[in-house]
């Protein structure tokens, strides 16, 4: 069920950066966890960057460890995927999810609600 608004993908070049943002949308439960996953083209879907908003922690993919940043803005309600040093590898549709369960995070593929995606595209 699409409930939350991706923004900010697009094109750039090998080595440049986006920031993608996550708004609300119609999803208006209390959220615990927040995260981002990609599709990439003939890829399965791979779950990149989680944060746990009640434990204030953030977990990353190793494919993206220490390129991407996972941060939230409490006062604008926006969650943000800082993306640097992008590859071509790294093109693909990138999706914000939310999940409320309490506790610890599962899986950011399992979260319920997310989005429509945006595309970022990485050229060489």
């Amino acid at each position: 069920d699409v409930q939350l608004v991706e923004s900010g993908g697009g094109s750039v070049q090998t080595g440049g950066s986006l920031r993608l943002s996550c708004a609300a949308g119609r999803y208006t439960y209390k959220r615990n966890c927040m995260g981002w996953f990609r599709q990439r083209p003939g890829k399965d879907r791979e779950g990149l960057a989680v944060l746990w908003i009640g434990g204030a922690t953030t977990t990353y993919a190793d494919s993206v460890k220490g390129r991407f940043t996972i941060t939230r803005d409490k006062a604008k309600d926006l969650v943000y995927l800082q993306m640097n040093g992008l590859q071509p590898e790294d093109t693909g549709m990138y999706y914000c999810a939310a999940d409320q369960l309490y506790g610890t995070c599962r899986d950011v593929l399992d979260f319920p609600a997310r989005g429509q995606g945006t595309l970022v595209t990485v050229s060489s």
